[in-house]
């Protein structure tokens, strides 16, 4: 089919900006801080979660547009934004986010929290035996590790770590040499706690009574400066460019480039700078010509610069009633013994976290000790530190496997931690290779080759997410096992245009990026355009993290038009604009934010009744279907098939957690019906 005809809109009319879509996507997330049915330590975390997105946004996202606004080429984004329009856009946006960050901390969650005796004490609380308490704690742990600088000629302003507590201090008096430049600056390491618990021995202190380093340090700053008196001192903090960039095409060791762009990745351009509330302007002011920032890229905040750091508390309080009930998650009956068997038999479909991790690791550690396993193929995005899943490879290498693993070492923010298991896998013999040049490997493929009666055999798992023991815990999605001989080859084929050279192999079953992928799912999109055209039934469901690929969209409003039934689930950024009359009339776009973080993608489409489903790990955004490795992947089997559709149904229905976006880019909580029960899908699944 032909590509659908021009729509006659202007691009501000098709497309919500994807920048301004991911803040409303913090939006949702900050409202569960103040959702009263959400466990109220658990609500302190999506306030963490809040602040951490933010920094990402800075890091990332307007540093890269401020980049793009100081380049002389005119750039606009597929709604037609110019960069300077968009940072114009994202200010008064992200200060009135920010701004109610803080109010929810200071009038919501603090009350709530000092309500169940869970205290974050100012110094005008401290008694005289916690002040007496704190100052020891002082002296003997935070005032060796400090390292004041004064500002004059001979000390210039120092470079400024990027998202470190820092503090500007203003003085009075002489030092030892005469001197009085009236400024200086105490950097806080990041070795040092940011929260102080307050023992319960000392008198007026409840159980769980914390302080703030940032009121510790404020506190006693005159110690820092003998014979001084500091008469105002500021917290603040910066936020720099943390986009990595490697010269892949001149590098020749992929690694050791990326190990030394990791070194200078806290001292990237500035961004942002945040201030305490009541910091003088002129103070503030001299920060912002020192960052080179402008008055729109400074944030006063009524609190502590970074609430991120205040994760670590609900595990240092001991009150299982203000947290999630404890969850277990399954372990599929069928995948308890020998695997290999179980998968000959038939396809199997994990899904996380409401199912186990553990068979995918069980998957390894017998493919690593079956003498029977000749070879391992495995891909690997993010993994953690200290990951059972290497541990596993690690054996099958030092058991004499052939062990091939690709591992995406530009995977943001877990650069180090890949290229430590880079080295770890190389030093027991294992084959590694970092992908192709120019192209994120983001597939999550593990295939076994097993020598059997009747042959070689290949064993297959193919996931929507990472292979990750700890975030297959708190994200959800899907995990195929199979031993179909077709997709087996299929992956064989991608493994081997990952490690080696060669054209693009044809695949009969998978779809990939960024080759096959982006074709595949336009011809299926087609597909129900023509069913619809016929009259006959035709619809569209499907499930991920992100929608903003222009093209993709376009289809989509155009299989609106010829009567197709669209319902998108996605989690973060979305483009669309549904629900426009004579554009998008039939497109509904939906988002979960909830306990587990949203994560598996899926795409179903009506297909004359058969309900072709495919999962992947790509989502629709320009990155995953052009400039990465990524595979989708079809469910075969029937009832699997069928479980998968089930699960998306009930993600319509959710009341519970489920936001409902309108066509000017904003979203509306999805109301419960009078006389109906909430519906929470995450629940269902926890119960299923």
């Amino acid at each position: 089919m032909d590509a659908p005809a021009k729509l006659e809109f202007q691009p501000s009319d098709l497309f919500v900006n994807r920048e301004l879509s991911l803040l409303e996507f913090n939006r949702r997330v900050l409202d569960q801080a103040k959702d009263e049915s959400v466990p109220l330590l658990e609500r302190l975390k999506f306030l963490c979660i809040c602040s951490a997105n933010l920094d990402e946004f800075f890091e990332i996202r307007v540093a890269g547009l401020m980049q793009m606004a100081e380049s002389p080429l005119p750039q606009r984004a597929a709604d037609g934004m110019s960069p300077q329009e968009i940072l114009a856009a994202i200010s008064p946006r992200a200060h009135a986010l920010v701004d109610e960050q803080y109010r929810v901390f200071n009038e919501v969650l603090v009350p709530a929290l000092d309500a169940e005796r869970i205290r974050f004490l100012r110094r005008a609380e401290w008694t005289p035996e916690q002040d007496a308490w704190l100052r020891q704690h002082f002296f003997s742990e935070l005032l060796p590790v400090l390292s004041p600088i004064g500002l004059d000629p001979a000390h210039p302003f120092p470079r400024i770590l990027n998202k470190s507590l820092n503090f500007i201090v203003s003085l009075s008096g002489k030092d030892a040499f005469g001197r009085n430049t009236g400024l200086a600056v105490v950097q806080a390491p990041r070795a040092l706690p940011r929260l102080i618990q307050l023992p319960a021995q000392v008198p007026g202190t409840g159980p769980t009574d914390f302080v703030f380093l940032s009121s510790v340090i404020h506190a006693y700053v005159d110690e820092l400066f003998p014979g001084m008196e500091a008469s105002g001192c500021y917290q603040f903090r910066v936020t720099r460019n943390s986009d990595l960039f490697v010269d892949e095409e001149e590098a020749e060791d992929l690694a050791q480039a990326l190990e030394d762009g990791l070194s200078q990745r806290q001292w990237g351009d500035t961004v942002r700078l945040e201030v305490a509330h009541n910091c003088p302007e002129v103070m503030w002011q001299h920060l912002m010509h020192e960052m080179q920032l402008t008055t729109d890229d400074v944030y006063q905040v009524n609190g502590p610069v970074n609430l991120m750091r205040l994760i670590a508390m609900p595990d240092l309080v001991d009150r299982p009633d203000l947290k999630y009930a404890p969850f277990t998650q399954k372990v599929p009956k069928a995948l308890t013994g020998d695997l290999f068997a179980a998968i000959a038999e038939r396809d199997h479909l994990l899904h996380h976290p409401y199912e186990s991790f553990l068979p995918v690791l069980e998957f390894l550690r017998q493919s690593a000790r079956d003498p029977r396993v000749l070879a391992i193929k495995q891909t690997l995005y993010r993994t953690g530190a200290k990951s059972p899943v290497v541990d596993a490879l690690v054996e099958a290498a030092k058991n004499g496997k052939e062990v091939t693993v690709v591992v995406e070492l530009r995977a943001r923010f877990d650069e180090a931690d890949n290229i430590d298991l880079a080295e770890k896998l190389q030093d027991v013999g294992a084959h590694v290779t970092y992908g192709v040049v120019g192209y994120k490997t983001h597939a999550k493929m593990c295939l076994v080759i097993r020598r059997e009666d009747a042959g070689l055999k290949g064993y297959a798992h193919l996931g929507t997410g990472n292979y990750h023991p700890r975030t297959a815990r708190q994200y959800t999605d899907y995990g195929l096992f199979t031993a179909d001989p077709e997709i087996c080859k299929d992956m064989h084929a991608v493994f081997l245009q990952l490690t080696s050279l060669g054209k693009v192999s044809k695949l009969s079953r998978l779809l990939q990026s960024p080759f096959t992928l982006v074709k595949g799912m336009h011809e299926r999109i087609d597909r129900e355009i023509e069913s619809a055209r016929k009259g006959r039934p035709a619809r569209i469901i499907a499930k991920m993290n992100a929608l903003v690929e222009p093209d993709i969209i376009n289809r989509l409003y155009a299989a609106s038009q010829a009567g197709v039934q669209i319902d998108l689930i996605v989690r973060g950024m979305c483009s669309v604009r549904p629900g426009v009359p004579g554009l998008s009339d039939n497109i509904r776009v939906r988002s979960i934010i909830g306990r587990f973080l949203e994560h598996h993608r899926v795409f179903c489409f009506h297909h004359d009744g058969k309900q072709e489903v495919w999962l992947s790990s790509a989502d629709w955004m320009e990155r995953n279907l052009f400039r990465r490795v990524e595979v989708a992947f079809p469910l075969k089997d029937a009832a699997l098939r069928a479980r998968v559709i089930d699960h998306l149904q009930a993600y319509l229905t959710d009341t519970a957690q489920s936001w409902m976006l309108q066509s000017d880019g904003s979203y509306a909580r999805v109301p419960t019906a009078p006389g109906k029960d909430i519906k929470s899908v995450q629940q269902m699944l926890m119960e299923e």
